[in-house]
């Protein structure tokens, strides 16, 4: 019977014939209904004529989450007083319940796309309704845009629906009808608010550290603890508290030990019975910790009050380096709202925010979409076995960034999944219909033949949801406590291995077309492997021994068998020790294990999960298995190299044959005689890295480069600059026929500097002929003596005797500079400096000549220096040597 009381409390039933109508009239429209409204459950049900007196429709409902999935189809099937599987049900990886009599079905958004990838008409389906699109999944927009394409080109007669809580519609209107042209889809808003909720702002004390990565500051998580108490002691009913993370809910669970409620952790791990539990409600009251899975699509009887900690956490990618992390953001608007309402449900609540009303204002209106931030390998082999491998042509609110792109086509080329042209292969294609990464399908298709179909399902399965931390870091060690165990997890991922066998069963028969294929695909059947530490890659087909594995595997043992299917799934994550905990991956990124860990001693490891914190030198390795130098050549294969090496390398030339595995060296010998270019190219990066220095410079040489160095100051072009810098940018110019001569670093020492510094000179202009004019080596002073001048400061510097100065009433200039005069008494030692001689005659000349004229009587000191007779001698000689 339906439980037409409930429907009735449901504010979205207003706007329920309105969006009929839109339907009927346009066949898309966009559903903005605020959370708690009843847009997940009532409207699906109207869609399909179970209420009012519309036509029966088939209605596939989408959803971003498996537990979301779950409630909704449970929350709709008890509206209609029917059991689950009958008039509603639902579909998620690895479980469905639904029948014949089946006309709603609920399915997450991956269900949807592995529907549309197989079948993009979607057969016998009226309606579809994408509910939740504001949260930005990449599994949601995805679908959406191939809706779209879909109702533009096949099925102009499939209804289609986008439901948002929040204030985006007019962007998803758009959106809808970007490949049709006709305007615009109506908007549809429901004006119900649920029940409401007051907000009240509880900042943490001074002091709290702010997140990064996924460190939280445990202060804070006390703060939010106490906020949680307080809000049990102040109001009735249950509590609801969000937190970014699983750790950071077992953290706060422990804090709040020895309260009077029951505590439970809801996340998408959590073992079903206790999602139940939370769903169901109790009669004791209730504090429900939660992450995001929570914000939406949920009603969690009870709760009366929610402690929203304001944290969120979101996919970074490290595309270099091709490592993942989560990084812990702050809730967006759009998020705090959904929190928010997961108080109104069914009565007026209230909501205490862990942050101050001056933060509320700065926060982001939305959370980041995930097609920015999130690995895109997965998305670019649907769009390449969409026939859109750049996704130009799909509706989609924001494009995929191109850095991004084009490292998922780099891997996806790398597996074999998309040909030059960045266009699916039939082997891509197998990969997308696994519904697993693109990495973890080739992993399992080019395993299988090697260590046996179910054990490759297995491991992939492992790989797919990250076992829990208590399970180890050792992928091995895992599989082998999955196996035994009975927990939560353990159930998941079986039905995930069954799901993964049936799906490589069945891509086997989707290629074995032909008679050749077919051939294999019954050798594979009966267990005829390639043995054991070989790849099936490029193959073309999966290996199907469907028990532990036929003749060819029995001799690989678990930890073998871990190992080469983690290789295959993260080929770039294959490392070598560097020390005892210390790895070096092929990628070029160093990676550490924890201390204790059993791997610790291996020499090779395929790192399967590894997180790199910000700032710091190396990954941390969170789950790999031991393997075997044979088996990561083969998982790396395209990552060998061999090649003769020619670098500089603590302080000298290195020429040899070097092997590689990516950044890794596998062996390595001296060579004889290398190639000459590559020699050059050392040595001119060993000038590079070592400064002009390593050449010879004489006082002369030095010499010189300060003359060109005033002329390029002063002048400018075509003058050369001789920095350091440009004398490196230019080395291949200036040092040649030496440096083709040279090979080592004692080569470089004999390059004579000063030989080869005049090839820089403006020879083409003629302008090299004026350097001694331009910039004279020495000048010649009143007394007829030839000083040298010094080019090393801001001015020619001419340190001169005094007495050779007499009669010169004005400062020399070189290039219209005028040089610094350094005017030294008949011992050689500084007595005057001046850029100014005739100023110095009149003001300064006076005290030196009493100070001077004492301790050197021999030596003239006239009363008019400007006008006396310069001399390099004492008196009485000079009055010899006179007429």
């Amino acid at each position: 019977m339906i439980r037409t009381d409930a429907i009735d409390r449901l504010p979205v039933r207003h706007a329920v014939p309105e969006l009929l109508a839109a339907l009927d009239e346009r066949g898309t429209a966009v559903l903005h209904a605020p959370p708690g409204t009843g847009k997940t459950t009532l409207v699906p049900l109207a869609l399909a004529g179970f209420i009012g007196d519309g036509p029966q429709r088939r209605v596939l409902v989408a959803e971003p989450r498996r537990m979301a999935v779950r409630a909704a189809a449970r929350r709709m099937a008890w509206l209609l007083g029917q059991d689950l599987g009958e008039g509603v049900g639902f579909s998620v990886r690895g479980e469905r319940r639904s029948g014949p009599r089946t006309r709603v079905e609920v399915v997450t958004t991956g269900v949807l796309l592995q529907r549309l990838q197989r079948d993009p008409e979607l057969p016998g389906v009226d309606v579809v309704l994408l509910d939740e699109c504001h949260e930005r999944h990449l599994d949601a927009d995805t679908a959406l845009a191939f809706l779209v394409d879909v109702r533009a080109t096949l099925r102009p007669d499939l209804r289609l629906i986008a439901a948002s809580a929040t204030s985006d519609a007019e962007a998803w209107s758009e959106l809808l009808t970007r490949l049709d042209g006709l305007g615009p889809a109506p908007v549809v808003r429901s004006e119900g608010q649920g029940y409401g909720a007051e907000v009240h702002f509880a900042p943490p004390p001074a002091g709290i550290r702010p997140a990064h990565g996924t460190w939280v500051d445990p202060q804070f998580l006390r703060h939010v603890a106490a906020t949680v108490r307080l809000a049990l002691d102040r109001h009735d009913g249950d509590v609801l508290c969000f937190l970014p993370g699983t750790g950071e809910i077992a953290r706060t669970a422990g804090m709040l030990d020895g309260m009077d409620a029951e505590v439970l952790q809801l996340h998408g791990r959590a073992p079903a019975a206790v999602q139940e539990a939370v769903l169901r409600g109790g009669d004791r009251r209730r504090v429900v910790l939660a992450t995001s899975v929570a914000e939406s699509s949920l009603t969690v009887p009870g709760v009366r009050v929610v402690v929203d900690s304001g944290l969120a956490r979101e996919p970074r990618v490290d595309h270099a380096r091709g490592l993942g992390s989560l990084a812990t953001v702050p809730v967006s608007a759009a998020g705090a709202t959904q929190r928010m309402g997961r108080a109104g449900r069914e009565a007026f609540g209230t909501v205490y925010r862990c942050w101050s009303e001056a933060d509320d204002v700065r926060r982001p209106r939305h959370p980041s979409p995930e097609i920015r931030i999130a690995d895109l390998a997965s998305f670019a082999l649907r769009t390449a076995c969409w026939g859109d491998p750049d996704a130009g042509g799909l509706a989609l609110l924001d494009a995929p960034p191109t850095g991004a792109m084009a490292a998922a086509r780099s891997v996806l080329s790398a597996i074999g999944a998309v040909d030059d042209s960045g266009r699916a292969t039939d082997r891509g294609i197998r990969m997308a219909r696994l519904g697993v990464h693109p990495r973890l399908a080739r992993a399992l298709l080019d395993g299988a033949p090697d260590v046996g179909a179910r054990r490759a399902a297995e491991i992939v399965a492992l790989l797919s949801e990250e076992p829990p931390r208590e399970y180890g870091d050792d992928l091995a060690g895992a599989w082998r406590t999955a196996r035994r165990g009975g927990d939560a997890y353990g159930a998941r991922w079986r039905a995930e291995a069954g799901r993964l066998l049936s799906s490589l069963s069945a891509a086997y028969r989707t290629k074995a077309g032909d008679a050749e294929q077919a051939e294999q695909a019954e050798q594979a059947m009966n267990g005829a492997g390639s043995g054991a530490g070989t790849v099936a890659a490029g193959r073309g087909f999966a290996g199907l021994d469907t028990n532990e594995g036929g003749p060819g595997t029995a001799a690989m043992g678990q930890d073998a068998a871990a190992g080469l299917v983690a290789a295959l799934a993260f080929p770039e994550r294959v490392a070598r020790a560097r020390g005892e905990q210390s790895f070096l991956m092929v990628s070029g990124t160093r990676a550490e294990v924890g201390d204790g860990s059993r791997l610790r001693q291996a020499p090779w490891l395929a790192v399967a999960v590894a997180d790199r914190p910000a700032h710091a030198a190396s990954a941390r390795v969170r789950l790999a298995a031991v393997v075997d130098e044979e088996a990561a050549r083969a998982a790396a294969s395209h990552l060998l190299s061999e090649q003769e090496e020619v670098h500089w390398e603590d302080g000298d030339v290195v020429a040899r044959w070097v092997e590689r595995l990516g950044a890794v060296e596998l062996s390595v010998r001296p060579l004889g005689s290398a190639d000459p270019g590559l020699v050059r190219q050392a040595l001119l990066d060993g000038l590079s890295r070592e400064g002009p220095g390593l050449l010879h410079w004489t006082r002369e040489a030095h010499r010189l480069r300060e003359r060109l160095a005033f002329v390029h100051r002063v002048l400018g072009a075509p003058w050369p600059d001789v920095s350091d810098a440009a004398l490196l940018e230019r080395a291949g110019d200036w040092l040649e026929p030496e440096l083709s001569r040279a090979a080592r670093r004692a080569d470089l020492g004999r390059i004579r500097a000063g030989e080869a510094l005049p090839r820089l000179l403006p020879w083409a202009t003629g302008d090299a002929a004026r350097l001694e004019e331009l910039a004279p080596e020495r000048i010649e002073v009143p007394s007829g003596s030839r000083i040298r001048v010094e080019y090393g400061g801001e001015q020619p510097v001419l340190s001169v005797k005094l007495q050779e100065m007499f009669g010169l009433r004005e400062t020399p200039t070189i290039a219209g500079v005028p040089v610094l005069v350094h005017l030294l008494s008949p011992a050689g030692r500084p007595a005057a400096v001046t850029a100014d001689l005739a100023s110095f005659w009149r003001e300064g000349y006076r005290s030196v000549r009493a100070e001077l004229r004492g301790r050197y009587p021999k030596h003239p000191w006239p009363q008019d220096p400007a006008t006396a007779e310069p001399t390099r001698h004492t008196k009485a000689r000079a009055a010899r040597s006179s007429p």
